[in-house]
C-alpha cells in the first residue's frame, strides 16, 4: 500500500470552524490519496505561520492574504463572510468617537483591525489575545474592544455597550458582504492536488449541512463553554451559503477590502484575489 501524501490544515478551535471541519476531523469522508492532519491555533497564530508558508491548507484573515498572496491562493468554499454583521466595538460606557481611544485589538493581521482601521484611522491600538478583550474593556484598562467570534453574542449580558458593528458599516458603505475569515491552500502543490484537496474540504462543508445536529455536536467541543443555542447561533452566522462558495459577491467583498485597505495605505502594496477554480 503506497504511503498516504499528509496534508496538514491549520484552523481556529472556534465553533464555526470545527463545525465546517467535522467530517474530516472525524474520517466521514474518503481522503485518500491524502493524510489530513489538523492543527489547532488561534488565527492570529495561523496568520503569522502563513507568512512562513508553513502549513499546506491554512485558515486566515482576508487581510492577511496581502502578505501571504504569492504562496498561497484563496480556496471558494470555507469563508467566514459577514453579511450585515461582523466584528464589534464595544466599550464599557457609551461613548460618542472612537477617535484617539486605546482599543484592544485581537492582532494587526486580522480583518476586525483592518476593517476599523478603514472606520477610524485614529486610534491607538493594543494587540490582547481575542478571548481577554472584553476583560480588558471590563477593567478598565481600555477605553473599547474590537470583539471577534463569539464575544459577538455575549457582550451584552456582561453589560457592555456597542460602539459600532463593522460589518454593518461596511455593508453601507459598499452594499457588500465583509469577508472576515478564509481558507488558503499552497500554490506549490500544483493544480491538481489544490483541486482535489480544496473539493475534499467542500465536501466536509457540505457534509456537516446536511447533518447539523452531529456537526454542532462536534463544534460544542471547541465552543468554549457556550451553551448550545449560542453556538448554534455563531455557527448560523458564519457557515453560511457563502461558506460553500463565495459567489460573486463575496469575491468582491474580497477585492473590495483588499483595494481600500492599499488606498488607506494600511495594506502596503496592491494584491491580487486569486481562487481556485474546480472546473
Amino acid at each position: 500500500m503506497s504511503q498516504r501524501e499528509k496534508i496538514r490544515i491549520g484552523h481556529s478551535p472556534d465553533s464555526d470552524d470545527a463545525f465546517m471541519f467535522y467530517a474530516l476531523a472525524k474520517g466521514l469522508i474518503p481522503t485518500d490519496p491524502y493524510e489530513i492532519v489538523h492543527v489547532i491555533e488561534d488565527i492570529e497564530t495561523l496568520n503569522q505561520r502563513a507568512l512562513a508558508a508553513e502549513l499546506e491548507v491554512t485558515a486566515i484573515s482576508v487581510h492577511a492574504y496581502a502578505y501571504v498572496a504569492k504562496d498561497y491562493v484563496f480556496m471558494p468554499c470555507g469563508a467566514s463572510i459577514g453579511d450585515q454583521y461582523g466584528p464589534l466595538v464595544v466599550s464599557k460606557t457609551p461613548i460618542d468617537t472612537l477617535a484617539g481611544k486605546r482599543i484592544a485589538i485581537p492582532g494587526k493581521m486580522t480583518t476586525a483591525y483592518l476593517t476599523l482601521s478603514l472606520f477610524q484611522p485614529n486610534f491607538e491600538a493594543e494587540t490582547r489575545p481575542f478571548d481577554k478583550i472584553l476583560d480588558a474593556v471590563q477593567q478598565d484598562e481600555v477605553d473599547a474592544g474590537l470583539i471577534i467570534h463569539e464575544g459577538q453574542l455575549t457582550y451584552a449580558r456582561e453589560g457592555l455597550h456597542k460602539v459600532i458593528d463593522l460589518g454593518e458599516w461596511w455593508y453601507e458603505e459598499t452594499g457588500l458582504p465583509l469577508p472576515l475569515g478564509a481558507n488558503v491552500i499552497r500554490r506549490n502543490l500544483g493544480t491538481p492536488k489544490i483541486r482535489e484537496i480544496t473539493a475534499l474540504l467542500k465536501q466536509s462543508i457540505q457534509y456537516s449541512l446536511e447533518h447539523r445536529e452531529r456537526g454542532l455536536a462536534y463544534a460544542m467541543t471547541y465552543a468554549r463553554d457556550m451553551e448550545t443555542a449560542l453556538a448554534d447561533k455563531f455557527v448560523g452566522m458564519y457557515v453560511n451559503d457563502y461558506t460553500l462558495d463565495y459567489g460573486e459577491k463575496g469575491r468582491a467583498g474580497v477585492r473590495e477590502l483588499l483595494h481600500r485597505g492599499t488606498i488607506a495605505g494600511i495594506i502596503p502594496h496592491g494584491v491580487e484575489a486569486d481562487f481556485v477554480s474546480l472546473e
